[in-house]
């Protein structure tokens, strides 16, 4: 990987959300995985309300509504994502439970302690681990619980190419103790934490991008920026083939005291 290559950060949104919008998953993670992480949860019931910030299209948000009883409103900041997220709900006979709005996830229109469960898969980063812990919990009842997965490193010491490349694209990234003492510092008590397995990477959000990329590459023939984002998002896969044993993704589930 060159050191020109760029962060995802640096390519037009307009490509990013096309892109991730013909794939199901927008980040790492499974159906097994969300219902692991939900199976900690143990306050829910029809009356339960969940926020599922940063929600994409809505993949797992699905899973949580096919698993967990109570409403659930999605939150992203893309027109794009929350249109197929509504499609994809009514598809499943869930838009009576299940409803995507546009929102800012540091701008969120929920009451204080409204909330019995917030949800964030892979998208805390885009406010940082630990001000989404601080800032989000307001909106917790009592005894709520927050489940958010996260960019964590597994061990003290990695080699100079992957350090470098994670601190150029989300310096909050830190080790797995680290993120638990942060999540008991917000004002939670950690009651579960867990490394995503590898599939989550490979077969559930690397796997499926494969065909993807053809077709964006096809419809974006001799677009210098297209061909520049679908290469940076392979050499981002290339890296975690890599270096997978120093990072993945880990599920931090906390409850509010």
């Amino acid at each position: 990987m060159s050191d020109e290559n760029k962060s995802i950060h640096d390519f037009d949104l307009g490509l990013i959300c096309e892109y991730y919008s013909s794939v199901e998953r927008q980040g790492p993670g499974s159906p097994e995985v969300t219902i692991k992480a939900l199976s900690f949860i143990d306050n829910l019931t029809s009356e339960s309300r969940i926020a599922d910030i940063g929600c994409g299209t809505g993949g797992q948000t699905m899973v949580l509504a096919q698993n967990a009883p109570g409403h659930i409103n999605g939150i992203d900041l893309f027109p794009a994502f929350i249109d197929l997220f509504n499609s994809n709900a009514v598809k499943l006979n869930l838009q009576e439970r299940v409803k995507g709005t546009v929102e800012s996830m540091d701008k969120l229109h929920f009451q204080n302690e409204e909330l019995d469960l917030i949800w964030s898969e892979g998208a805390i980063y885009n406010i940082g681990f630990e001000q989404g812990l601080k800032e989000w919990r307001k909106f917790l009842k009592p005894g709520g619980y927050i489940a958010v997965s996260e960019a964590s490193w597994f061990t003290e010491e990695r080699p100079e190419e992957i350090t470098d490349f994670w601190m150029d694209a989300y310096d909050g990234i830190d080790t797995i103790p680290n993120k638990v003492e942060q999540m008991q510092k917000a004002g939670y008590i950690p009651v579960a934490s867990f490394i995503l397995p590898e599939n989550c990477w490979t077969e559930h959000f690397y796997a499926p991008q494969v065909s993807a990329q053809k077709l964006f590459l096809k419809k974006h023939a001799g677009n210098q920026a297209a061909e520049e984002f679908i290469a940076n998002q392979q050499d981002e896969e290339q890296l975690y083939y890599k270096y997978k044993k120093f990072y993945g993704y880990v599920f931090y589930i906390g409850k509010k005291i």
